[in-house]
C-alpha cells in the first residue's frame, strides 16, 4: 500500500510542478482568446474621431460609463466636468493597456489586479447604471443556469485573472525574461 501511495504522490508532484509552469501560460492564453479583442473593441467605441479622439472621448464612452448622468443632462457631454472626462479616459486607456500587458505577461500581477478592478466596476455599472437586473443577465450564484453575463461569466474572468495575480505570468512571460536578465542569467 505504501508503494501505491508513493507512486500516487510522485506522479501528482510532477503534475503539480508542471502545472506551476503551464497554468499561468494557459490562463494568459484563455484571457487572450476570450477577452483581449472584447476589451480592445470596447475601447474603440469610446474614442472620438481622428488622432485627437485619443483625448476626446465619444458620447458612447460617456453613455457606457455614466449612463444615468448623461441622460440627466440631456445627452449634452459639455455639461460634464474634468472628473467625468478623467474617469472615461482612464477606463478607455485601461481597456487598451491592461489586456495586452496580461497577454504578454508584463507586470502580470498588477495588470491582472487592475483588470479585476475593471471587471468589478464594469459589472457595477451594468447593474446600477444600465439596470441590468433581469435574472437572465444578472444571474445568481448556485442556481442551475450557468449562462448569465454578469455573475456567471465574469466570475470566471475574475478567477482567471485572480490566478494570475497569485501565480504571476509564468515561465513564458516578459516578467520571467526580465527577472532572468536582472538576476544575470541568460534567457532560455
Amino acid at each position: 500500500m505504501n508503494a501505491l501511495v508513493s507512486l500516487h504522490d510522485g506522479i501528482f508532484r510532477l503534475i503539480e510542478k508542471a502545472g506551476d509552469w503551464v497554468f499561468p501560460v494557459v490562463a494568459r492564453f484563455i484571457f487572450a482568446s476570450t477577452l483581449l479583442l472584447y476589451y480592445w473593441n470596447s475601447g474603440l467605441t469610446k474614442l472620438g474621431d481622428g488622432f485627437f479622439g485619443l483625448f476626446s472621448p465619444s458620447i458612447g464612452a460617456y453613455s457606457q460609463i455614466f449612463p444615468k448622468q448623461l441622460e440627466a443632462v440631456g445627452y449634452d457631454v459639455s455639461q460634464f466636468g474634468m472628473f467625468h472626462w478623467a474617469v472615461v479616459m482612464a477606463g478607455t486607456y485601461a481597456e487598451f493597456i491592461l489586456p495586452p500587458l496580461v497577454v504578454i505577461g508584463l507586470g502580470t500581477r498588477l495588470a491582472s489586479a487592475g483588470m479585476i478592478g475593471f471587471v468589478v466596476v464594469q459589472s457595477l455599472t451594468d447593474v446600477y447604471g444600465h439596470h441590468a437586473t433581469d435574472p437572465k443577465t444578472l444571474g445568481a450564484l448556485f442556481d442551475r443556469f450557468p449562462d448569465a453575463v454578469i455573475l456567471d461569466q465574469r466570475l470566471f474572468w475574475v478567477f482567471v485573472l485572480g490566478y494570475l495575480v497569485i501565480k504571476g505570468g509564468g515561465a513564458l512571460s516578459v516578467d520571467s525574461l526580465l527577472r532572468k536578465r536582472m538576476a544575470g542569467t541568460p534567457p532560455v
